[in-house]
C-alpha cells in the first residue's frame, strides 16, 4: 500500500475515533456497537474504493468468458394446448 493510502487510513481512523467520543455520552451502548460496525465497513468500502481507482486491475487480466448455451431438455419444449 502506498503512503498516500496510509495516510487516508489514519485520517479516516481518526475522525471516527474523534466522533465516536463526542457522541458516546448521547448514544446508548447498543447502538454504540452498530455504528462502530458500521464504521468498519464504511472504511472498508473506501478503501477498497480507493485501491480500486489507484492500482486498477490490467487489461490483460480481465477476461471476459464465452457465453454458454443452455441445453435443452424434454421439459423445456413447449407443451400443445387445446
Amino acid at each position: 500500500m502506498s503512503r498516500d493510502g496510509e495516510r487516508v487510513i489514519e485520517l479516516i481512523n481518526e475522525l471516527g475515533s474523534r466522533v465516536s467520543n463526542v457522541l458516546s455520552d448521547m448514544v446508548p451502548p447498543a447502538a454504540q456497537v452498530h455504528l462502530l460496525n458500521a464504521q468498519r465497513e464504511l472504511i472498508t468500502a473506501l478503501m477498497l474504493i480507493y485501491e480500486n481507482r489507484v492500482a486498477p486491475a490490467p487489461a490483460a487480466t480481465r477476461v471476459r468468458r464465452a457465453r454458454t448455451r443452455r441445453r435443452t431438455t424434454k421439459r423445456d419444449s413447449k407443451i400443445k394446448i387445446d
